[in-house]
């Protein structure tokens, strides 16, 4: 009896992965569908995407590439969006691993108040303070300024990346502290190679959360920067499909270029996830 029984639990799991399975590829075919056909479509001429939008690239060719990279200026419009993104991510990174080690491993007065301080700033949307912000950096001589684009990226990135890694540094055991200390391991030591490499799947998670939007942003540089020679993808795009409304391939390949980027950090940060979740398994 108790054989049978296991038989038809162990049928029951093998029904229920079956299940799981067909469901998690129907929906990586649902969102790669739309991906795959605007790379396909990027690699054809316009002409034949106008006489079968639905068919495959039988002569791929990367001209539209060539075409969305040189005349489109995309390679000015990447270049600011990866300077812009990546300084802020850096910056706001920076920041929030010091201030959530010290909030996340240290008790002192006013360490509450801080860390109330800084979960407030989730609550804000930085776009209701627009007009504030703008005199402020106008006064600063920073609007139109790479470099005020990205001190407003990292401010708006620095609450959420806080409450991430403090909470992961608050999680590590006190004795890696005092073991270092006995050492005769510094505090930049203790911060910089024993605690830091074990909130890599923090870092990870901050490091996505912010460049996704900071990479796909239309808000700001749209208001703060003027010239055209310092406009972002999303900005640059814009101006991009209104002059190459009816060249579909151009289009597509602007598309892929615009995207690529997100799933390359995407998959780098899966890696390093999986790194930092199984590190130190065996030790």
């Amino acid at each position: 009896m108790s054989a049978s029984k296991a038989t038809r639990r162990r049928k029951k799991i093998d029904f229920v992965s079956l299940g799981t399975q067909l469901l998690l590829w129907g929906y990586a075919a649902v969102v790669l569908g739309p991906l795959l056909l605007v790379v396909n479509n990027a690699l054809r001429p316009s002409r034949e995407i106008f006489k079968n939008p639905l068919g495959l690239a039988t002569s791929p060719s990367f001209d539209s590439f060539v075409k969305a990279w040189e005349k489109a200026n995309f390679n000015t419009y990447f270049l600011n969006s990866l300077i812009i993104t990546v300084a802020a991510v850096l910056l706001a990174t920076a920041v929030s691993a010091l201030a959530g080690y010290m909030l996340g491993r240290y008790q002192f007065r006013g360490s509450a108040f801080l860390s109330a301080y800084f979960l407030a700033g989730l609550m804000l949307p930085f776009r209701l303070a627009i007009v504030p912000l703008f005199l402020l950096l106008d006064d600063l001589g920073l609007v139109d300024s790479r470099l005020g684009l990205i001190l407003v990226y990292a401010a708006t990135g620095i609450p959420f990346s806080i409450f991430i890694l403090s909470s992961f540094f608050r999680q590590l055991p006190q004795e890696l502290s005092e073991a270092a200390r006995i050492d005769g391991a510094s505090e930049f030591t203790l911060f910089g190679r024993i605690m830091l490499p074990l909130v890599r799947p923090a870092l990870a998670t901050v490091v996505v959360f912010q460049f996704v939007p900071l990479w796909n942003d239309f808000f700001f540089p749209l208001v703060l920067l003027r010239s055209t020679d310092k406009w972002t993808l999303p900005v640059g795009m814009t101006r991009f499909f209104g002059e190459f409304q009816t060249d579909w391939s151009t289009l597509f390949a602007g598309l892929i270029i615009t995207t690529l980027p997100l799933i390359i950090i995407f998959l780098l940060a899966t890696k390093q996830i999986i790194a930092g979740l199984t590190a130190g398994i065996g030790k």
